[in-house]
């Protein structure tokens, strides 16, 4: 069988999961050049030099997320038109990233030494691929359900690049002693405020909800990856979890506390990563000490008592604001500062349950903060949100990626595709944590309430926070 009619197959499984969209074909090619085009204004301010950086074997190339991308939709999509010819035939092993049903790749941590084909020939390689499936959407009466379901899942894909583009840049500008910014800061919220701020943070509640049997999972109408799939009921116990996320001001009394200098508050991988790594505080955090004189930093008034942090955001580098939520920390650093609170983190079932029936309300990428910003900033949306009183729960979704307990594994009864398709989500169902909600990074419009992210327990260079539970 074919990687495509693995594909179709799938998806025919998925109870016709985009069929709202394919009602509406027109809709579908909005949405098609929409995204298409987004991820090409996330470049606009790059300069050349800035496409192929790759400063780890974990993180990518901004030319090799562009054209990774459009090897999608061509080897999907295009590849089992009539008369298609492929754009060039080495694409294929330069950009497949690890469908092994399709083919060998190109070595992952090599990315950044691919000076060709240059930039523009990706960007060539982009129009070749949107003008063909232009044509193929302009038309909706030869448009098959399978090519529409394989366009969604297409782009959805691509949005999940977007996201990765903008935390692979950051990375690998956090490199360069100039801190280059990529955006202009858009709140003055996000300016280095005034140490007697500090005192300002509303003080985290907990929130009780009942425990019961409850139904997990994506129902089936709209687009969903598999791995949020099949819906079933799962057992949970009454429970307590924290009304907004944790701040930079709670995680510094943690770091003052000498948290990462205790092992009695980390588990035993969590405390090695530590040790190897010489781990401090969360990624792109500096004491002042530590600054790079390069850098013109203001700083404000000083506290005497505690030592002045800075950090690398994509609009800058900075003084921390206490008030903001702390970020790019690991599951192995979460984990920690909750048993430390003597709390705990929520599982994904718990989260879930918190945010049933809630309207998807936060800092996405749409708002163009490139960072998360304190409750206040978005307070006022958030209490107009359907069913959300003063005494619910906040910062459920955007801002930071939450961190769950829970280990990435499949639902009851998932089975894994054959073929590439399957390589997606199934093979990585080990080794990993679950994280829920989006982050200001993420497209609004990606984003449902049954959408299971996973990465590695050390891994912290997405824009990943913190939420607290407890048990009742």
């Amino acid at each position: 069988m074919s990687t495509a009619e693995d594909l179709l197959q799938t998806l025919r499984q998925q109870k016709n999961s985009s069929q709202t969209l394919n009602d509406k074909p027109n809709e579908l090619l909005s949405n098609f050049q929409r995204i298409r085009q987004q991820s090409l204004k996330l470049c606009h301010e790059l300069e050349i030099e800035d496409f192929e950086l790759q400063a780890d074997a974990f993180v990518s190339p901004i030319k090799w997320h562009l054209a990774h991308t459009s090897w999608f939709f061509e080897t999907f999509v295009l590849k089992s038109t009539p008369d298609y010819q492929v754009f060039h035939p080495q694409f294929e092993y330069l950009f497949n990233s690890y469908y092994n049903a399709v083919g060998k790749q190109f070595p992952r941590d090599k990315r950044g030494l691919m000076s060709r084909p240059t930039v523009q020939e990706v960007k060539a390689y982009r129009q070749y691929i949107d003008q063909r499936l232009n044509k193929l959407l302009f038309d909706p009466d030869t448009l098959t359900q399978e090519q529409s379901d394989l366009i969604i899942l297409g782009l959805n894909h691509e949005q999940q690049h977007q996201e990765l583009m903008l935390t692979d840049l950051k990375y690998n500008l956090s490199f360069n002693p100039l801190y280059p910014i990529y955006a202009k800061a858009k709140f003055p919220l996000e300016q280095a405020p005034d140490n007697n701020q500090n005192s300002a943070i509303e003080p985290l509640r907990f929130i009780e909800f009942g425990g019961g049997i409850y139904n997990f999972g994506h129902k089936g109408v709209g687009f969903s990856f598999d791995n949020e799939t099949p819906r079933h009921p799962f057992l949970i116990q009454d429970f307590r979890i924290a009304h907004r996320l944790i701040t930079n001001q709670e995680y510094c009394d943690f770091i003052d506390a000498g948290g990462y200098q205790d092992p009695q508050y980390w588990l035993a991988d969590g405390w090695a990563w530590v040790q190897q790594n010489k781990v401090t505080g969360p990624l792109y955090w500096q004491l002042e000490s530590e600054a790079n004189d390069s850098v013109n930093v203001q700083s404000e008034t000083k506290n005497n008592n505690k030592p002045q942090r800075y950090e690398f955001r994509l609009t800058g580098y900075g003084q921390l604001h206490p008030q903001q939520p702390v970020t790019h920390v690991s599951f192995y650093e979460a984990d920690a500062y909750a048993r430390w609170a003597g709390k705990r983190l929520p599982s994904e079932y718990e989260w879930e349950v918190v945010c049933k029936k809630r309207e998807i309300v936060g800092t996405f990428v749409d708002a163009q903060s490139f960072h998360p910003l304190q409750l206040a900033t978005h307070q006022a949306s958030e209490e107009n949100e359907p069913n959300n009183s003063k005494n619910e729960v906040k910062q459920l979704f955007g801002d930071c990626w939450q961190w769950t307990q829970s280990s990435y594994a499949p639902y009851p009864g998932f089975k894994t595709p054959a073929g590439a398709v399957g390589e997606y989500n199934g093979k990585f169902m080990c080794n990993q944590m679950v994280l829920r909600g989006g982050s200001c990074v993420t497209p609004k419009d990606h984003l449902r309430t049954t959408y299971r992210n996973f990465f590695y327990p050390q891994d912290r260079w997405q824009f990943t926070g913190i939420r607290l539970a407890e048990d009742v």
